[in-house]
């Protein structure tokens, strides 16, 4: 049977939309329908001899919370098989991130608001962090790409690096009829490896002791009128300009991926964390 254009708008549609979007907020209601489920749950009923994580709403609120976290860690096996359908990837993010932020709430909850120095808030914490993380990481991907894709200007990070390279070469050439002083800032400029400074400087965005730059200043003090000077110092400037575009494409890339390096290894850490909470609540009954 032949699609109607409708429906090809609505696939369209569909395929294009957002994970937060996903199938008209789909995870966002139930999230806050299990939200809501567990404030009616606390609030209107009354344990006794206080809320806590050891009354039947504070287990019935933490078995639930257990089995979200454990849900919601499988997104990293089932990232490995893209499929189209109710179970698509998209759906699974969509839930991943709603159904994380909802544990706030349901894990808070359980809790009873009863905190100390024992391994029951260690997972509380952990669970925090990695929410905290994932909340970064849905900042970073609603809204890096395009900044990514407008840095880019339709050139991939191999062809800035490529188009240095050529600038390289004609600077080289350029800077062998200037003096000695004046070549050496040009040598160090060419020297200096643009990818140095580890992950905290491509963060920052901030090169201080960038030696392009360092060249640039010192060669526009030398005034106008010698022609090789001239052309090595208009060199520099687009040097620098394609430096700065390869360190943003950097720094953007690296706000990409640098929350993981945060939320996975306090995701296996909450694993543990909760393993021995769980264990150590059976230990005690």
């Amino acid at each position: 049977m032949a699609s109607t254009p409708a429906s090809r708008n609505r696939e369209y549609a569909t395929a294009h939309e957002s994970f937060l979007r996903h199938r008209g907020f789909r995870w966002a209601k139930v999230a806050l329908g299990l939200c809501g489920f567990s404030l009616a749950v606390y609030f209107l009923t009354d344990p006794r001899p206080r809320p806590s994580g050891s009354t039947w709403v504070g287990y019935t609120l933490g078995t639930i919370g257990a089995l979200l976290i454990v849900w919601l860690a499988l997104l990293g096996v089932r990232k490995r098989a893209i499929t189209p359908g109710r179970w698509s990837l998209k759906a699974w993010t969509s839930a991943h991130v709603y159904l994380g932020l909802s544990l706030i709430v349901v894990a808070t909850l359980h809790t009873g608001f009863q905190l100390g120095w024992n391994v029951h808030t260690l997972a509380y914490a952990l669970m925090m962090l990695v929410i905290v993380s994932g909340m970064f990481g849905i900042w970073a991907y609603a809204s890096l790409p395009r900044a990514l894709s407008d840095n880019r200007e339709q050139m991939t990070q191999g062809q800035m690096i490529e188009a240095l390279h050529a600038l390289d070469r004609q600077l080289n050439d350029a800077a062998q009829p200037l003096d000695r002083a004046r070549s050496d800032l040009v040598i160090a400029a060419l020297a200096q490896d643009y990818f140095a400074g580890g992950i905290g400087r491509r963060l920052s965005g901030h090169y201080p002791a960038c030696a392009t730059q360092a060249a640039v200043n010192a060669l526009s003090l030398a005034g106008e009128g010698d022609a090789a000077l001239d052309r090595v110092e208009k060199l520099l400037v687009r040097r620098k300009a394609m430096l700065d575009r390869l360190r943003r494409q950097m720094r953007i890339k690296a706000m990409l991926e640098v929350w993981l390096y945060v939320h996975v290894p306090a995701t296996m850490a909450l694993l543990a964390a909760l393993t021995a909470h769980i264990l150590s609540v059976f230990y005690y009954w």
